[in-house]
């Protein structure tokens, strides 16, 4: 008896659920699911007819593929939205198409929004070619932004071939991405895998990022950003900065990441920052249960970024790094050098922790540096400290 209580209980709250639910199909305004035909407009509307229902309602992308323009997804909504998609978003492959709002898809000033599942194709080769040709270029554009958007889900989504970065997260609060696939050649021009800046309690877990760039870059104002379970490589690792371009500039605090695996990247962790004068920060960073395979700087702190020579030679980095714990990392470096400190000479690192470290080159002891560094070293140290 209490058995079946409880199923009729479960089936009741399923049919309230459900009721109270409003669902909007792309397919019944008058998207194609044919790859070729414009179909921004009719995702455009279903989302304005989601964003003001007074019931939390669920816009559904069926199979196929939708050749979506730039668009600009915007709130605020009455309710939470759910963006549920099993097909495909494909970008012009004129780059042009896209002009240069620095954009494809934007979700803006958006509250509880869940976007689940999907592959975003954003078609960069051709803008990439024209990059490296040098010929007149658009600004080119990232391929998922949110802007202003708080209490997001991103989960199960594939990115494929943005012409810039591939989903960035700015000015946000409480988000939540999860099981995230990034993809693009290891030579394609900044296509970041994350970014995210001026935000605060972001969460990336189980994600794998192959791309040009940064797997993940955290940008000026980041604050209380936890990731987990990350697979970087090909690609430039998990950047802190590029930081104190400006002088008055957020700093970025409270920064975990645990259990990453890097594999044949460029770098591992870095913390960077341009060689000029600025009042921003980096503090409170944990680096912890990393695995290194083949990266070229496993641990690496640069402050005298100056990309060619221009608006920096001959200054140091204003950006003050400290409380930065590196612990139990291991593996195999791809250079001599595992461990680089080059910090800036007018504010020194401080407070930097090497805990446990491990790394080989060549199956030898790898070497490190130090330059204006105070920190301490518990546990094995290798390569030898030089702090």
């Amino acid at each position: 008896m209490a058995t079946k209580l409880i199923i009729f209980l479960l089936f009741v709250i399923i049919f309230i659920k459900s009721s109270n639910a409003a669902n909007y199909n792309v397919i019944t305004y008058g998207a194609k699911p044919d790859g070729r035909t414009d179909s921004t407009k009719p995702f455009l509307k279903a989302w304005a007819s989601a964003c003001r229902s007074a019931k939390a309602s669920t816009i559904y992308v069926p199979k196929g593929r939708y050749l979506i323009k730039a668009a600009e997804f915007r709130g605020p909504c009455r309710n939470r939205v759910i963006l549920q998609i099993d097909g495909t978003i494909v970008a012009p492959t004129n780059y042009w198409e896209l002009g240069n709002s620095g954009y494809w898809i934007l979700f803006i000033k958006v509250d509880r929004l869940s976007v689940i599942g999907g592959t975003f194709d954003g078609k960069g080769a051709g803008f990439w070619a024209c990059r490296k040709s040098g010929k007149n270029c658009p600004a080119g554009a990232r391929s998922i932004t949110f802007n202003w958007a708080n209490n997001v889900l991103i989960t199960g989504l594939t990115s494929i071939n943005s012409q810039q970065t591939h989903l960035v997260i700015n000015s946000c609060n409480n988000v939540n991405v999860r099981n995230v696939k990034v993809v693009a050649p290891d030579q394609s021009p900044n296509t970041d895998g994350i970014h995210v800046q001026a935000s605060t309690g972001v969460t990336i877990t189980g994600v794998t990022l192959k791309t040009g760039d940064d797997c993940i870059s955290i940008g000026p104002g980041t604050r209380n950003l936890f990731m987990n379970n990350i697979k970087c490589g090909p690609g430039h690792g998990v950047s802190i900065g590029s930081l104190g371009r400006d002088f008055n500039e957020d700093g970025v605090q409270n920064i975990t990441l645990l259990n990453a695996v890097f594999t044949g990247s460029d770098n591992g962790v870095r913390i960077k920052s341009w060689a000029r004068p600025s009042n921003s920060f980096v503090r409170n960073v944990l680096f912890q249960n990393i695995i290194m395979n083949n990266v070229q700087n496993p641990i690496i702190v640069d402050q005298n970024y100056c990309p060619n020579n221009q608006g920096c030679p001959r200054q140091s980095s204003g950006v003050k790094i400290s409380q930065v714990t590196y612990r139990n990392i291991k593996g195999t470096s791809k250079t001599p050098e595992a461990v680089t400190f080059d910090c800036s000479p007018t504010n020194p690192c401080r407070g930097i922790r090497l805990h446990d470290i491990k790394l080989t080159y060549m199956n030898r002891a790898a070497t490190s540096s130090c330059k204006n560094i105070g920190g301490t070293t518990f546990g094995v140290v290798m390569p030898k400290s030089c702090l």
